[in-house]
């Protein structure tokens, strides 16, 4: 195996960053888009980070114990691809050449699972600092449960200005600084320059106090970008400290060395024309030649991304005498699964029961906790009101970094963040709750998940108007159709106990990231979810009440189901024969065969939806909905419900006159 040389070539190194720069500069003139000033600028920064730094190994991106690296700034993700490309990942300088363009393995930002050794997906300005937040504290859980032996790994990010920015950033460092995440370190690129133009224009924070306050490790270093030394003592710094996350702060300059752009805000996208680069790469001593690569430089990177080959084979082996009589532990945690037969200890309802989706949902997170060993729960200050305890777990703290038990406090926007981030690093099922009117705040992270497969569950309850006294402020009533566009999100609104168990299976058995949408009041347990619910769930809609060549079929999602079959029995008063269908998952349906959705909802049979929501969307299964196309009022529950017309008799109505033609 080619080994690093010991001390590096200064000269080598050098060559090896402008080579960096070259490809930043070449990727997005060759698309005719793309951020190359950042990325010249942390070309030092990249170099420093994947020869001296990180743990990693080219040739095992997934290997549990390796180092996590965050391009927060997704936008420069030219000198990530770049880096992964040069260290010998899989990805060629043909996906470089192809940055960009449909069908390429490089695209705008960073996206996992589409290129190896990509983390998480980037972009969004400040998803990505959280997102790290919600790896360390995987990583510190991991290291806790099974020991150091088995995880003991660092999680670095590139920040930029427009992360600190962002308002989630706020909540999530906030947060890691209050649970001591001491594996988590931060580069934060000081470059002065947004998109408009300097960062003066908006903005005039102190980082340093700022991330003090937060009880952060903070260095800085000042105009330091272009020293490798003093970059790699500073990294090493802020590794060594255990107690708390740290932030380097870096003076860099965007487009550096470029004798016209650097520092100009029109560096920050794309600016540099053909003359700007052969003027750049001259100053560079490159040649004129698009994606140039040396021979030295190659082997340079490929022997730093085979140097911790050696590492990954003696954790294969000291991880296996670690997990010992635990093995079934680690697998379930790592694949966020259950162990065998888990799925036995969730709760089973009767008619005589009537509670809360959301109680009933906390039911099965109570029983989950001892048989879902990667299980980890918590809300926004709403724990008791979102069902998301669980019970001997452990409370998360710095001194307690195993618990099980996680205090978001009222930072939903960051929680939802963390949840992705977590659930990326692996070993951990994140599950947080709030109230569904609040998923407004978590609706970029629920939007990444969706987009990146993170498997995460989202706890949203007080589902409905039947919020009450609280007021139209507090009651949802565009939410749950609003996340149904969001493609991959599997939503899930279970009418009562036993589909709410059955929701559990499809969240922990599945893949992706599951919203459950709970109501807050008691709602009966209904005739034949005891047996056809954990089939019915899971093909997303079912038959709860039959009826051979019906004249109407009543479709409804949570709590409206009830209603459904109450409206149902004053139709029969009429000699109606009715079906009434649950269609708890409007995706998971649309997946069955034509033959089970037509058994389901019958081809040219009158249709009349329920749901206490909007009713945009419901066309595409019924001719007629009841719904709420208004915001609520301020009254008790049953009142609003009754008085917004969410109610046995006005179902029941409309499908008199849905018949009567």
């Amino acid at each position: 195996m080619s080994q690093l040389p010991s001390p590096m070539d200064p000269a080598l190194e050098q060559r090896a960053i402008n080579v960096i720069r070259g490809l930043a500069m070449d990727a997005p003139a060759a698309a005719r888009s793309g951020h190359q000033g950042t990325a010249m600028a942390l070309a030092p920064l990249a170099h420093v980070l994947w020869t001296r730094i990180m743990r990693y190994d080219a040739s095992a991106p997934q290997w549990a114990d390796r180092d996590r690296f965050i391009l927060s700034c997704g936008h420069a993700s030219i000198l990530q691809y770049a880096m992964l490309h040069l260290t010998g990942y899989d990805v060629s300088i043909e996906d470089l050449e192809s940055f960009r363009q449909w069908g390429s393995r490089t695209p705008g930002h960073p996206e996992v699972g589409h290129t190896p050794g990509i983390e998480v997906t980037t972009g969004p300005l400040g998803q990505g600092f959280a997102n790290g937040v919600g790896m360390a504290i995987a990583e510190a859980s991991l290291r806790e449960r099974f020991g150091v032996d088995v995880c003991d790994h660092h999680i670095w990010a590139m920040v930029s200005d427009g992360d600190l920015s962002e308002g989630v950033s706020h909540e999530a460092a906030s947060l890691a600084g209050h649970l001591g995440l001491g594996r988590l370190v931060y580069v934060y690129d000081d470059n002065h320059i947004s998109i408009d133009g300097p960062t003066e224009l908006a903005l005039s924070d102190n980082a340093a106090t700022r991330f003090d306050s937060y009880g952060w490790h903070v260095i800085e270093l000042g105009e330091a970008a272009e020293d490798l030394d003093a970059l790699e003592q500073a990294l090493l710094e802020a590794r060594s400290v255990e107690d708390r996350p740290s932030l380097v702060i870096v003076r860099s300059h965007i487009a550096y060395p470029s004798p016209r752009l650097t520092d100009d805000a029109s560096a920050h996208g794309l600016a540099f024309g053909a003359e700007d680069i052969t003027e750049t790469k001259s100053v560079m001593g490159l040649p004129d030649e698009p994606f140039f690569v040396p021979d030295d430089v190659r082997d340079l990177y490929r022997a730093a991304g085979a140097r911790g080959r050696v590492a990954r084979e003696d954790w294969e082996q000291r991880s296996r005498a670690a997990l010992a009589g635990r093995e079934a532990d680690w697998e379930a945690s790592i694949g966020s699964r259950g162990l065998p037969g888990w799925a036995d200890v969730l709760p089973a309802y009767t008619e005589a029961d009537s509670p809360a989706t959301r109680v009933a949902s906390g039911d099965c997170v109570a029983a989950l906790a001892g048989v879902v060993p990667g299980l980890v729960a918590g809300a926004a200050d709403l724990i008791g009101n979102t069902g998301t305890k669980l019970p001997g777990a452990g409370v998360l703290s710095a001194a307690e970094p195993g618990g099980r038990q996680i205090h978001f406090g009222i930072r939903e926007h960051a929680m939802g963040s963390i949840m992705v981030g977590a659930a990326h690093h692996g070993g951990v099922l994140p599950a947080a709750g709030t109230f569904l009117v609040f998923s407004d705040y978590m609706r970029p992270a629920a939007r990444l998940a969706a987009l990146s497969g993170a498997k995460c569950v989202f706890v949203w309850t007080h589902d409905s108007v039947g919020v009450g006294e609280d007021g139209p402020t507090h009651q949802p009533v565009e939410h749950v159709m609003s996340l149904r566009l969001i493609p991959d999100l599997t939503v899930i609104r279970p009418a009562d106990g036993n589909e709410t168990a059955a929701a559990w299976r499809v969240a922990v058995d599945g893949d992706g990231p599951v919203a459950l949408i709970l109501s807050r009041q008691n709602t009966p347990v209904l005739p034949t979810t005891a047996t056809r619910a954990v089939d019915g769930v899971s093909r997303g809609g079912y038959v709860i009440a039959d009826a051979d060549a019906p004249d109407v079929v009543l479709v409804g999602t949570g709590t409206e189901v009830a209603v459904a079959l109450e409206a149902a029995g004053l139709l029969a008063e009429d000699g109606r024969k009715v079906q009434v269908v649950s269609l708890p998952c409007w995706d998971r349906f649309d997946a069955q065969d034509d033959d089970y959705r037509r058994s389901v909802l019958p081809p040219g049979v009158p249709t009349v939806s329920v749901e206490a929501g909007v009713t945009l969307g419901w066309d595409r299964y019924a001719d007629a909905s009841v719904g709420i196309d208004r915001f609520g009022a301020s009254a008790p529950g049953g009142v609003v419900l009754r008085e917004l017309g969410i109610t046995p008799e006005h179902v029941a109505g409309v499908a008199r006159r849905l018949l009567a033609g």
